[in-house]
């Protein structure tokens, strides 16, 4: 704000030097380290007593949960492993926090580590100084990560969805300080990979060798994932194809007239709400075989004559560039578990214009929606007392613009059929939010 610009290159964004400082200022700058961004805009979540706002790099903010005042910048990768680490962590009832993060792994190839931080002790010493590495999922490519943005678990598994989306390191290293590069110009598409899956034991902390295979598509975010008689379930906001949807998602792009931007949303890769299910007993004997025997799923899985597992998913949504994103769930009660209702955003060509809940095993769907109202990710709070899965209301930020002297407020729904509760209005732009939580007062 001082300098009336962008000071520190963004996700998009290059924030070009000091004019007065030349090539060699720039030169040298890349041997001190890339000055990685603390904007932290894209999620908050608990460790032990404190709140923490985070973004996908290693550093998270602490911050007051009463003003949201900072109080410090913590650097993850000074206790852990980690080049930086996702903005969904997973939160376990007891306060436990798993996360993952890419990392250098053997023989200085790229991995992906999961990171425990373990609940506040009787000691209160700050959890993160006690947090540690569960298990180490290696990387399909030696120098290029794929992008991970989410992942699943359960109480005896861990899943990781490795996409054809690449972070390419040597252009990450090299052409960020001298030439000007940004987050987005080092992604590249592995259009030979397709997806693959890992999954690991949880609580022995083991990588299980198991290659789970299927068709490219970009992932975001994970809905939900069980396990049900020896199989995992894994149900997904997927974008198919491997061209990253990223690219389509330039503010040039979104400023567009109305036809303009649904042409660039029919050029990108189009959603699908997808479950798959994984097989966690393999016998060679079964080789050619459709090794999913749960009832209630179309879903397959082929063990091929190479020990690879090639999945195809039952679709759960689907409609023409209409997506359900930003995906929230009872969490406190049915993560990790069977489960009925999610909650999402409804995105018409990339503009987000409704709420929509979801029936994952009838397909059946509720929407909220007005004209020139744009709502934000649906966070579901519990009712206190409730006793079924939907018992419970709906929040979410809606911005609208055009309609009157408000232009945004709180909106209040009943999660189980999407109904209007309360709104509460006020007199300020509220920036387009990505996901938050509810914290009792």
């Amino acid at each position: 704000m001082t300098e009336k610009r962008i000071v520190i290159t963004e996700f998009g964004t290059y924030a070009y030097p000091d004019p007065c400082k030349n090539i060699f200022s720039r030169f040298f700058s890349y041997f001190k380290g890339v000055e990685v961004t603390d904007n932290a805009l894209v999620n908050v979540y608990p460790v032990g007593e404190d709140f923490y706002a985070c973004t996908e790099t290693n550093f998270i903010t602490r911050i007051d949960p009463e003003n949201l005042e900072t109080i410090k910048k913590v650097d993850v990768s000074k206790y852990i492993s980690v080049n930086g680490v996702t903005a969904h962590p997973h939160i376990e009832n007891d306060g436990t926090v798993f996360n993952i993060g890419n990392c250098f792994g053997k023989n200085f190839s790229l991995a992906y580590n999961i990171v425990r931080i373990p609940p506040l002790k009787a000691d209160k010493k700050d959890p993160i100084t006690k947090c540690e590495v569960v298990v180490q999922f290696p990387c399909s490519d030696r120098f290029k990560p794929s992008y991970v943005h989410s992942f699943g678990l359960t109480p005896n598994y861990i899943v990781f969805v490795e996409t054809p989306v690449k972070i390419n390191l040597l252009k990450f290293l090299s052409s960020w300080s001298l030439w000007g590069a940004n987050y987005m110009d080092c992604f590249e598409s592995n259009e030979n990979m397709g997806v693959w899956m890992h999954v690991a034991d949880k609580k022995k902390g083991k990588y299980l060798n198991i290659k789970y295979r299927t068709s490219p598509f970009n992932l975001f975010h994970h809905i939900n994932t069980y396990e049900d008689n020896g199989f995992l379930v894994v149900d997904l906001c997927t974008w198919k194809g491997y061209e990253f949807v990223y690219n389509y998602l330039y503010l040039a792009n979104l400023r567009e007239n109305w036809e303009e931007v649904k042409k660039n949303a029919q050029k990108a890769p189009q959603p699908e709400v997808r479950r798959y299910v994984l097989p966690l007993n393999i016998e060679k004997a079964d080789t050619g075989k459709n090794l999913i025997t749960l009832p209630n799923t179309t879903a397959t899985a082929i063990l091929r004559s190479d020990d690879t597992i090639w999945l195809e998913p039952e679709v759960i949504f689907s409609g023409p560039r209409q997506a359900f994103e930003f995906p929230q769930i009872n969490y406190t009660k049915y993560s990790g578990k069977l489960y009925t209702y999610a909650y999402g955003l409804g995105l018409n060509h990339f503009v987000p214009d409704r709420l929509c809940k979801m029936n994952v095993k009838t397909k059946e769907t509720w929407v909220w929606q007005e004209t020139d109202a744009y709502p934000s990710e649906p966070i579901f709070v519990s009712q206190p007392d409730g006793l079924e899965e939907d018992d419970g209301v709906i929040l979410s930020i809606v911005i609208s613009p055009g309609s009157g002297p408000k232009p945004a407020y709180l909106l209040i729904l009943s999660a189980k059929d999407m109904s209007e509760v309360a709104r509460a209005e006020v007199d300020i732009n509220i920036p387009v939010t990505f996901h938050g939580l509810f914290k009792k007062a």
